[in-house]
């Protein structure tokens, strides 16, 4: 019979939790320390304490709240990521409005569970965030994406579906009844706001999260 493997100390992935609810952070600190590939190397209640402690015990990826007394989640990681460039987050947090996935995500975090989301949940961002993968659940990706089609103006929708099928701007132009000119600050503005570089970026995005169908 072969023997069951075991896993070392050092293939353990050690854990930071930050969350000012001690209920809930004692609660992640156990569900953690269940698991046989984890190991909590410290929890704190705020997010100065956070950054203390990982200076402290450099861990492989860090649990962080949204909000926290005087320093926020988002300041956190902000600070963390711009000190440890390397650092893995993932936000756990009752607030995930598409905004605020947003924001946590260009800041650098790399995962976001919403904390009324099954524990499996928590414990598969934190394997896939150590692995170096990014953990955004489909659910709370279509926030991302509703935030992302709320900033678009009617016109600029328009223009994206005619840029998707592969029309240019005199011929936008001409079907929208504007001017070429026009059509190319609405081409601009719409590139800005999803954050692309390209018409065919543009279309890519627009079609991945569903702002778009191509017929």
């Amino acid at each position: 019979m072969t023997p069951a493997t075991k896993v070392s100390p050092q293939a353990k992935i050690h854990i930071l939790v930050a969350d000012d609810h001690m209920v809930m952070r004692m609660g992640l600190v156990t569900a953690a320390s269940d698991q046989p590939d984890m190991r909590v190397v410290a929890d704190v209640e705020s997010g100065e304490e956070a950054i203390q402690a990982y200076r402290l015990h450099h861990p492989d990826v860090v649990i962080v709240d949204l909000r926290m007394g005087e320093l926020s989640g988002l300041e956190t990681i902000r600070i963390l990521r711009k000190e440890f460039s390397d650092a893995k987050i993932v936000v756990f947090s009752n607030y995930a409005r598409g905004e605020e996935i947003y924001q946590a995500l260009k800041l650098g975090a790399a995962g976001f569970v919403v904390k009324d989301m099954k524990l499996e949940r928590l414990l598969d961002a934190i394997r896939k965030v150590n692995a170096g993968e990014k953990y955004i659940p489909p659910e709370l990706a279509q926030r991302m994406t509703e935030r992302v089609f709320a900033r678009l103006s009617d016109r600029e929708k328009e223009v994206l579906k005619l840029i998707a099928r592969g029309r240019g701007n005199k011929e936008i132009g001409s079907v929208l009844g504007i001017s070429e000119g026009t059509v190319k600050i609405h081409v601009t503005n719409l590139m800005t706001k999803l954050e692309v570089t390209s018409r065919t970026e543009a279309t890519v995005v627009a079609v991945q999260q569903g702002i778009i169908d191509i017929e």
